[in-house]
């Protein structure tokens, strides 16, 4: 704070990054609300990660508390450089390997730093030849890699000849958690509702609502899609800060239709707003009614309404906008 308890442009500017929603979870663990960083690395991190983080030493991890530290303009025009947790994470878990899994809020301190210890200073989840040795000079390391990452996949994206065990995406997914409605009550007489989403080994969590039923995110998540993917699993939980966190609904979203459509018609914005394909509601699938598949202003986009499923109420609204690898 300043001499006269007014904060200073680099803690508004620091504040202005730690509400955009990708770092309003753990980008390590998904545990809502992260109150530290790290600088050279690019991430919020919770204080459970953030243990994890500071055995690695500085010159991997530069652990800042966002609130007690002091932080240099560098420091912060670092962190913005890299662009926040889903900018760092597309770099750091581009490629999972087979059998390896985030962990949860509510993991081992021997499970969290055996991931994060992969992650960052083994870059087992990189692919391998964008793997590197020496830190960066000035913190822009992440945004380099980024770069590299994406004309890898220009290049490579007619190739299906991938290392054993890595994973070869085709493209991304940008999901809006809109709002839910008539949501179960798993407290007292409300809930503290959170949504997250699994596609494969990735998960992405949206910010906890406090006290509702019918809470409104407009949260975008970002998913990476690989080439042998299948349905995302859609859950809901109340969040609990004593106890384990509650199942509030479930449900599958068939992304087949979406892709399978953006793939037919190719670069979007050559065509004007049209519908380009649908997804049916049927008694197996948890749709209130048909998903249609649009070209909108040249990106390809799917409204849906998802009726929850294995609880007493429950629906959610969402959009799905598929990202191609050229975009």
């Amino acid at each position: 704070m300043s001499q006269l308890g007014r904060p200073t442009s680099g803690q508004r500017r620091l504040k202005d990054l730690l509400i955009q929603r990708d770092n309003r979870v753990c980008a390590d663990c998904g545990a809502p609300d992260p109150k530290w960083a790290s600088v050279n690395i690019g991430v919020f991190i919770c204080l459970k990660c953030c243990g994890a983080h500071r055995s690695l030493g500085t010159h991997i991890s530069k652990v800042l508390s966002v609130t007690l530290d002091e932080w240099s303009d560098d420091e912060i025009d670092a962190l913005i450089e890299v662009g926040g947790n889903a900018s760092a994470n597309s770099i750091y878990e581009a490629y999972l390997p087979e059998g390896v899994s985030k962990p949860r809020p509510d993991a081992s301190h021997e499970e969290r730093s055996k991931f994060i210890r992969s992650k960052y200073e083994l870059q087992e989840f990189l692919k391998p030849s964008l793997r590197i040795t020496s830190a960066s000079k000035k913190g822009s390391l992440q945004a380099s890699l980024s770069k590299k990452i994406m004309n890898n996949f220009q290049s490579s994206s007619s190739s299906s000849q991938q290392s054993e065990g890595m994973v070869e995406f085709i493209g991304m997914l940008k999901i809006t958690i809109i709002k839910g409605t008539n949501l179960a009550v798993r407290d007292m007489l409300s809930s503290d509702p959170y949504v997250v989403l699994t596609l494969g080994k990735q998960k992405a969590q949206t910010a906890v609502v406090r006290s509702s039923l019918s809470p409104v995110w407009n949260e975008e998540l970002m998913l990476s899609v690989p080439q042998d993917f299948g349905a995302i699993k859609l859950q809901v939980f109340d969040y609990d800060t004593f106890s384990a966190d509650d199942i509030m609904g479930e449900a599958e979203i068939d992304i087949q239709p979406i892709i399978s459509s953006a793939m037919a018609f190719g670069n979007a914005e050559m065509f004007g707003n049209m519908q380009i394909g649908k997804w049916l509601k049927s008694h197996d699938n948890a749709l209130i009614d048909d998903s249609t598949v649009k070209i909108v202003d040249g990106k390809v986009k799917q409204a849906v309404s998802l009726k929850l499923q294995n609880v007493e109420s429950g629906e959610l609204d969402l959009e799905l906008e598929w990202i191609s690898l050229e975009q």
